[in-house]
């Protein structure tokens, strides 16, 4: 039977020696203070790039301002932060957006569709490009529909034009009126005439919206571009938009190439919309909720009147 070998006691105390001295004077003195001034790890999200001037911003600053950078830029939003700052005290009522049939026509564009809502679910949390709350908004009520850009670029599919119509029929329901915060690059390719077909049906909800004397606003976010501006996006009461937002139907660069000139500075920003007639007002991420409490109360003035 083998036996142990005896330690050598010398031996044990130059390891422990070793030790001490690899971990300074003041891990002999005080055992355990040099994991207290261990390295940390800095969070990666903790500063934010403006896209204007490279300037790093302290996230915490930047959520503060409501993603609005120092220079002016209007960053892209979610509908959680969509929600809290456009509500009052950030209170509302989430509601429930329709399930449709995933990947009807089977696309595959190098990756399967089904792969790409997996992604965009788990990147987002959220199930499509459309979420929709019911809440005061400056003081009136109001249903409130978000397009989310970070969801496949806020594409219009199936669920989305379901998400529109849902929104639509809960303001009729609840006889208030309908906001739509509207961000996308078009129609969903992966959808194909599926997708186009949202662009009439959204259509008809909101002539629903205009058969009850409802109101129906408008606020056009960066980017609102191709089949989202030629059907619902472009048939509010009022449209306002946020500053320095891209808002037509086909991009600055298709457009030049197609018609070999130079655009204006400032084409197709929602400054410039202002100036030809196309956007209604241009208005400051902090002072939507009070201008759209103030534009909802009142167009709903008559109905609250014919009512009493």
């Amino acid at each position: 039977m083998a036996m142990a070998e005896p330690q050598d006691p010398k031996k044990g105390d130059k390891k422990a020696a070793a030790e001490g001295r690899r971990g300074g004077w003041l891990s002999r003195i005080a055992p355990g203070v040099r994991g207290a001034f261990a390295k940390r790890e800095t969070p990666e999200n903790l500063w934010v790039k403006c896209p204007d001037t490279g300037e790093m911003i302290f996230r915490s600053d930047l959520e503060a301002a409501l993603w609005v950078t120092p220079a002016g830029r209007h960053m892209r939003i979610g509908p959680e932060a969509r929600f809290k700052f456009t509500f009052d005290d950030g209170q509302y009522e989430a509601l429930p957006t329709p399930s449709v049939p995933e990947d009807p026509l089977h696309f595959s564009d190098g990756k399967p569709y089904k792969d790409r809502l997996i992604a965009a679910r788990k990147a987002t949390g959220e199930p499509d490009a459309m979420a929709i709350g019911y809440g005061k908004v400056g003081g009136a009520d109001a249903v409130v529909l978000v397009q989310d850009f970070a969801f496949m670029g806020g594409s219009l599919g199936m669920a989305a034009g379901e998400g529109f119509i849902a929104a639509a029929k809960a303001a009729l329901e609840r006889e208030v009126p309908l906001i739509a915060f509207t961000a996308a690059g078009g129609a969903r390719m992966q959808e194909g005439a599926l997708s186009l077909m949202q662009m009439a049906r959204t259509t008809l909800a909101i002539n629903e919206l205009k058969d009850a004397a409802l109101p129906y606003v408008v606020v056009l976010t960066d980017p609102t571009t191709g089949g989202v501006t030629a059907s619902y996006a472009m048939l509010g009461d009022i449209h306002l938009a946020e500053p320095g937002a891209l808002i037509g139907f086909a991009g600055p660069r298709v457009i030049e190439q197609t018609i070999r000139e130079t655009l204006p500075p400032g084409f197709q920003r929602s400054e410039y919309l202002v100036e030809k007639g196309m956007v209604d007002r241009v208005t400051h991420r902090k002072d939507l909720p009070a201008v759209l409490g103030s534009i909802l109360g009142t167009l709903m003035m008559g109905r609250g009147r014919k009512a009493a």
